[in-house]
């Protein structure tokens, strides 16, 4: 088991990047972080914009790690910009593809299936400034299908790989 921290969290219940990244993003509220989240099986994060959607199921959750996150590009990079869901401190989430994961907050383990790279795309060069997209090349963050349901806070947490990803061809 390892210490982390679930440093931001983002809720958003309305896609804000569609069309060309040229356009800029839709409007939206200027804030969709939040404290507490509440996860539900095989469904994703209850009032985000792909709950519950088939066509995401396997990639309703994404966690990035903060340590990857190019704050030399733009210092006050978040999830704002990413539009990543969950934003965990003190383990190397990109390295886990193929995994299954609990993350607890306090409240009993949230289990998800990592089950894939959530690649950056040119959105990033908008969101958070040239350069962006390639720095998160590899180190993205990934998409998750929820197994349990619970609930993801702030602050500090326990993380677990219950079973490692498949060994490297």
């Amino acid at each position: 088991m390892t210490e982390v921290a679930v440093v931001q969290l983002l809720v958003s219940p309305a896609h804000r990047l569609p069309g060309r990244p040229a356009d800029g993003p839709a409007a939206g509220p200027d804030d969709e972080r939040v404290e507490r989240v509440e996860v539900r099986s095989g469904l994703g994060l209850v009032g985000d914009r792909y709950y519950g959607r088939p066509a995401h199921r396997d990639a309703s959750v994404t966690i990035m790690s903060a340590e990857n996150l190019p704050r030399d590009i733009d210092a006050s990079a978040d999830l704002r910009h990413t539009r990543r869901n969950v934003l965990l401190s003190g383990v190397d989430i990109d390295s886990l593809v193929g995994a299954t994961i609990a993350l607890d907050c306090g409240t009993g383990p949230v289990v998800l299936a990592v089950n894939r790279p959530a690649r950056p795309c040119a959105w990033m060069d908008v969101t958070i400034g040239a350069g962006a997209q390639r720095a998160l090349r590899g180190k993205g963050g990934v998409r998750c299908t929820p197994l349990s349901d619970g609930v993801i806070t702030l602050g500090p947490a326990t993380f677990k790989v219950l079973s490692g990803p498949p060994p490297a061809p």
